[in-house]
């Protein structure tokens, strides 16, 4: 697997080879941890050894040790005093449903209100990082699959600043949604589908159609919800 670094367009090998040497190391090496976890590569609660990365991506302690805090911030690590790290574990059919829930009480009704309050530049905004979840650059499915969930929730997130409610926007962001239920299935289906159910919702943005909005985003919801299901059959 291949991640292009942005800041200096060299490549490295994140998930299989070594990482070579550029101005933005920990980047890199968060990259490239970030791709395994969210593909499973990296089993949900499995220990994660410092000393092992080190090896696979062939860099020192600290670039591994400052990638693993910044995942550990965004609830896809867990540190534990004296033991190390490990991967967070799947969250249970309960928290999912829980999960589902909070959007669905909160995220439709955001998604009216930022149509309601919508403008040329935000729609911009958000069909550049609707354009960046269809890109399908590369060979490598791990890296397609973390960047998309990378760019869904920053999609998700950008309609919830547009809505200009920082509260409703920290709590759905506090909860890490999209990075642990990206994490239950690694599938073409996942991103395929919603796709489309994004250009319904940038559809809705356009005509700046608040009750559309809030139907296309209950309809979206409702499908990622019943996508993912199956990973508790």
């Amino acid at each position: 697997m291949q991640v292009m670094n942005s800041s200096n367009a060299r490549e490295v090998e994140p998930a299989g080879g070594r990482i070579q040497r550029s101005n933005s190391l920990v980047e890199d090496v968060y990259e490239a941890i970030f791709a395994q976890l969210m593909s499973l590569k990296i089993a949900p609660g499995s220990r994660i050894t410092v000393d092992s990365l080190v090896k696979e991506l062939d860099v020192s302690h600290t670039p591994i040790r400052e990638a693993l805090g910044r995942l550990e911030g965004e609830g896809l690590v867990l540190k534990t005093h004296l033991i190390g790290y490990r991967a967070a574990p799947q969250i249970t059919k309960r928290r999912f449903d829980e999960l589902y829930e909070l959007r669905l009480l909160l995220e439709p009704h955001g998604a009216a209100k930022a149509a309601a309050l919508m403008d040329e530049t935000k729609l911009a905004v958000l069909r550049e990082s609707a354009g960046g979840m269809a890109r399908r650059e590369g060979k490598d499915e791990r890296l397609r699959y973390s960047n998309f969930a990378r760019q869904d929730a920053i999609f998700h997130d950008r309609i919830m600043e547009f809505a200009n409610n920082d509260l409703v926007r920290e709590t759905l962001a506090f909860q890490h949604t999209h990075f642990h239920i990206f994490r239950l299935m690694f599938h073409s289906r996942v991103t395929e589908e919603a796709l489309d159910e994004h250009e319904a919702i940038l559809a809705a943005f356009a005509a700046s159609d608040p009750a559309a909005a809030e139907q296309a985003m209950r309809r979206h919801i409702e499908h990622s919800r019943d996508r993912l299901l199956l990973a508790f059959d």
